[in-house]
């Protein structure tokens, strides 16, 4: 349902995912799913690569397996390109089918603005951070086992705790994996969606949620209210727009001038 507001003397115009029509500017759900597969296969192998190398009754092996997930994290800078582009590729046609959508209804002018935005910045951006984050799955875990061992002689850890911790490297790669994929989909849709809405002079968002149980109270609170652009909220000792925190499944979905 499209909804016009006025901020100060402008009209603008808002879609409401209140009604029967739906925001242009959900959330990407299939590429989150696509994405933490991907970063899944990552975990996988930093668990294997553990679980092959570590042996409790030698002292020296956390060494080797610091020194294996280092020399892992730098040989999948490639894939990583691949797999990170491959995100924000889908991700940045998604925000543009949307936008067109938007210019659908408002006319060609404002198509033509939407194309002319400037997200290339955003789009290399995304991609070398997405680059950096996936690489850093098995060096996080390389340090990790290396804070383990020290535990292990300086605090005097029982060796079958210091063990399991260990042995659980993939598990952990693979919580931080599923972090990333939810975290890094909905930050790159939210940026893009920033880019294009204030290249056409959209002023501020609506923020939307996903309005069920798992929506965190601050985030919730924030539901239906108007966002100016320049001004992003601070949440739980974070600040950013919507889509852009930790886990955030909330959306900006633009206010856009009428004229």
């Amino acid at each position: 349902m499209t909804q016009f507001v006025r901020i100060g003397s402008t009209p603008y115009m808002a879609f409401d995912k209140g009604g029967s029509e739906k925001s242009a500017f959900l959330r990407a759900r299939k590429a989150e799913v696509q994405y933490g597969r991907q970063l899944r296969k990552v975990a996988q192998h930093v668990g294997d690569i553990v679980r092959g190398l570590y042996n409790p009754t030698e002292a020296t092996v956390t060494s080797a397996i610091e020194q294996a997930l280092t020399r892992y994290s730098s040989t999948i800078e490639a894939w990583a390109q691949s797999v990170g582009n491959r995100m924000v590729t889908e991700v940045a046609a998604r925000d543009r089918k949307a936008w067109m959508e938007v210019s659908r209804r408002m006319g060609q002018s404002l198509r033509e603005e939407i194309d002319n935005a400037p997200t290339g910045l955003v789009l290399r951006e995304r991609l070398a951070d997405q680059v950096t984050l996936i690489k850093s799955i098995p060096l996080d875990a390389a340090e990790r086992v290396h804070k383990l061992a020290l535990e292990g002689i300086t605090q005097g850890r029982r060796s079958n705790y210091i063990a399991e911790e260990i042995m659980r490297s993939g598990h952990v790669s693979r919580s931080k994996a599923d972090l990333i994929a939810r975290t890094e989909v909905s930050r790159t849709a939210s940026l893009l969606t920033e880019a294009r809405a204030v290249h056409i002079g959209s002023t501020g968002y609506i923020w939307r949620t996903a309005k069920d149980t798992d929506v965190r109270h601050s985030h919730a609170e924030m539901e239906g209210k108007f966002v100016p652009w320049g001004s992003p909220p601070t949440l739980d000792g974070m600040r950013g727009h919507a889509g852009q925190f930790p886990r955030c499944r909330c959306y900006p979905e633009p206010v856009i001038p009428l004229d």
